[in-house]
């Protein structure tokens, strides 16, 4: 493995350029180096002539990762990896920044923002973020109990999507829902149980969508602070989704330009 700083506890080693490559343009001064283990080609071309421009450490490990792989049996060679950027979490915001532009009347649709209820696997999270980037969420909010914490898969996974939406964890879940509500959002919980169908939502409303954890779901007091429930009906034998695809799916319904 690769060495981490000696207060490892405040870095992330990301091995998705696309992470990498978002961090450095939009926070260069979290970015504490990058490691290449081969000569840079493509994207980590590009990520190592912009750390370069904004003088960020470029460490050539290359030698190392030979002389690792000569001092061990060919047959049990481990590889670190082509190369990685060592990077600070982002961090979360507090939730009166949060719901900034709720009124915001120049969009083509109504603004979203996006709850995770417990979600603990962080592949998922990544997922999540990555989707939310996508379809101009507005920012996301997590449980700090019970939730997959934000580490280097997350920022992984998301593949830049980390550094698109500002994101908040909140200890009661209830109250920040309540606070959304004073704000002037809707509040949609999702159920493979609820009767109305993600079609049917109206899309000009603005809207703080939540989704379950991956086994249980909303919580049911979670459930009962909800304006309206919807679900994402099922064509096939399958009754349920994974949580990232079905939040991608919501999504793009909530944010579809109305007819």
């Amino acid at each position: 493995m690769s060495e981490l700083p000696a207060d490892a506890e405040n870095w992330l080693e990301l091995k998705n350029p696309h992470a990498v490559l978002a961090a450095l343009e939009q926070r260069p001064d979290d970015v504490k180096e990058l490691r290449f283990y081969v000569e840079p080609k493509g994207l980590w071309r590009k990520i190592s002539d912009v750390a370069a421009e904004k003088k960020i450490p470029v460490r050539d490990l290359a030698f190392t990762q030979e002389k690792k792989q000569r001092d061990r049996p060919s047959h049990k060679v481990e590889r670190t990896g082509h190369a990685t950027g060592i990077v600070k979490p982002k961090k979360p915001i507090s939730l009166t920044d949060f719901f900034h532009g709720i009124g915001d009347t120049s969009l083509k649709t109504p603004p979203i923002w996006l709850a995770l209820d417990s979600l603990q696997d962080p592949h998922n999270v990544g997922a999540i973020f990555r989707s939310a980037a996508f379809f101009g969420v507005r920012g996301i909010m997590m449980t700090k109990n019970q939730s997959a914490p934000i580490n280097a898969t997350v920022h992984d996974i998301a593949a830049g999507g980390m550094e698109s939406v500002p994101y908040v964890i909140e200890t009661n879940l209830n109250r920040a829902i309540k606070t959304a509500q004073k704000a002037g959002l809707w509040v949609l919980g999702t159920s493979e149980h609820a009767q109305d169908s993600v079609w049917k939502i109206d899309q000009k409303r603005p809207w703080l969508l939540i989704v379950g954890n991956e086994q249980k779901g909303l919580r049911r007091l979670t459930l009962e602070k909800c304006d309206m429930h919807c679900t994402i009906p099922n064509l096939g034998d399958v009754k349920s989704l994974n949580v990232s695809v079905a939040t991608g799916i919501l999504l793009n319904t909530l944010t579809r330009p109305a007819k």
